[in-house]
């Protein structure tokens, strides 16, 4: 059996993650996708939006594939997500299957700085999708380091997608071109809740970041 594990903040999630997933689910062909919004992301801020709120945008992914649940299981714990413990987890929920944890190219480069990061590569296969053009020889060589670790690096074929959700959380990609970033029922789930509705907004020919 093969599980992969697709975590992040999404404030909001945005059709760059949907292209992640999808390409993490080509590549492994899993027969569960979980999808785990973080409580409180370790390497970022603490969101604004509410956890609930957060898991129920990530409804948009469970419409790639019938595999691919959303799972409020590190918003539960309360305190900061690590990606660590979320794996013992389904190591435990799972025994015996195969592990996978897709992350985006950035994560790749700094992998060596999250929590028990050699755990990690015992417990699970990495899944990396390269988020921008020409970074491709700096993420073979962070691959080969960590393979040289006892890890195992696979890469899925994500095209690369202009959009952070920063930027529309902040107003730098305006309100008005939302439908060509965000799923439908995440722009109803914001709509609904009201949020970012605080933002000051850019004029269009502002070019929109990579997430990060």
């Amino acid at each position: 059996m093969k599980v992969l594990l697709y975590g992040g903040t999404f404030d909001p999630p945005h059709n760059g993650h949907m292209n992640n997933l999808r390409a993490a689910l080509e590549r492994v062909q899993p027969d569960r996708a979980i999808v785990m919004p973080a409580g409180i992301p370790p390497h970022k801020a603490a969101s604004a939006t509410p956890g609930p709120v957060r898991l129920a945008m990530c409804a948009c992914f469970t419409a790639l594939s019938p595999v691919v649940e959303v799972s409020d299981w590190e918003i539960r714990q309360g305190g900061r997500s690590y990606t660590v413990h979320t794996l013992e987890m389904l190591r435990e929920r799972f025994p015996g299957a195969e592990l996978y944890l897709s992350v985006g190219s950035d994560m790749l480069l700094g992998f060596q700085k999250w929590r028990r990061w050699q755990d990690i590569l015992q417990m699970a296969d990495l899944v990396v999708e390269s988020r921008r053009p020409g970074d491709e020889d700096a993420l073979h060589q962070a691959a080969e380091t960590l393979q040289a670790a006892g890890g195992r690096v696979l890469f899925a074929n994500a095209e690369s997608y202009p959009c952070a959700s920063s930027a529309l959380r902040t107003g730098q990609i305006p309100r008005a071109a939302w439908g060509q970033y965000l799923p439908d029922i995440v722009r109803q789930v914001i709509d609904a809740e009201g949020l970012y509705s605080g933002v000051q907004t850019l004029p269009e020919k502002e070019e929109p970041c990579h997430d990060l």
